[in-house]
């Protein structure tokens, strides 16, 4: 088994994909407590607002690329 799957490699990726989703959703509550005008998620879950729910996932995608290209 150990030659088929480097168990170091495969500790490594695991502690850093948790790192990354830690990052993400903290960054990702920041950015929600920041935005103190709008209601994010009674916007997009009861109102339907589907711009704001389309910003918010460019948003979560930029943070995604930056914390994966910071990671790895």
């Amino acid at each position: 088994m150990s030659d088929f799957v480097n168990l170091g490699t495969l500790f490594n990726s695991l502690l850093y994909s948790i790192l990354g989703v830690i990052v993400f959703w903290l960054s990702f509550f920041i950015v929600d407590k920041l935005a103190t005008s709008v209601d994010m998620w009674n916007e997009i879950i009861k109102e339907r607002n589907q711009p704001l729910a389309i910003i918010i996932a460019a948003m979560c995608i930029g943070i995604a690329i930056i914390i994966a290209a910071a990671i790895h």
